[in-house]
């Protein structure tokens, strides 16, 4: 990596080609999302657009210019009595997992998100194996509050997921 600094951000519609390109390798490549087929730019816009909406924070890491990793949040559910609840996404591009990108982005988003008056943030992690994500949230505060079994099918095989809180 870079010796450079990290510089976190709102993400802007120029940053989506990068996005696309680094979430693509989880799709296609890993059980850590449990889609099948990486979303287009215009479907990765309509998201980011989504969380504008609601006014919730939708962040992108940039080394010399370029993105090395991204966040966002939005609303963990629909209905109105969830109103105060978020759900967290991170992913930080091959070559610079490991360098503390992803905790610098997951600090600021759930920063942002007390600052608006959120009171929880949820974390769905696809795969009770998954250790690395585990341990990542963990580092952050997040706490165990369950698992849900075989609710996610990919590469032939079912997938549970672990779910993480963190009081804001």
């Amino acid at each position: 990596m870079p010796n450079h600094d990290v510089i976190i951000s709102d993400a802007e519609e120029k940053d989506f080609p990068e996005i696309q390109r680094i979430y693509a390798p989880y799709v296609m490549n890993a059980t850590v999302s449990l889609e099948e087929t990486p979303p287009s730019i215009e479907e990765i816009k309509a998201r980011w657009r989504q969380s504008l909406d609601k006014k919730l924070p939708y962040l992108v890491a940039k080394i010399d210019g370029k993105v090395v990793g991204y966040a966002y949040a939005f609303l963990y559910r629909a209905r109105t009595g969830y109103r105060f609840t978020v759900e967290e996404s991170v992913y930080v591009a091959d070559g610079f997992k490991g360098a503390g990108i992803g905790h610098k982005l997951l600090s600021a988003l759930i920063t942002l998100c007390r600052e608006q008056g959120y009171k929880q943030m949820i974390a769905v992690i696809a795969g009770t194996d998954n250790v690395a994500s585990i341990k990542f949230h963990e580092s952050l505060g997040f706490t165990h509050a369950g698992t849900l079994k075989n609710v996610g099918f990919k590469f032939g095989k079912w997938v549970n997921t672990v779910l993480m809180q963190k009081e804001l």
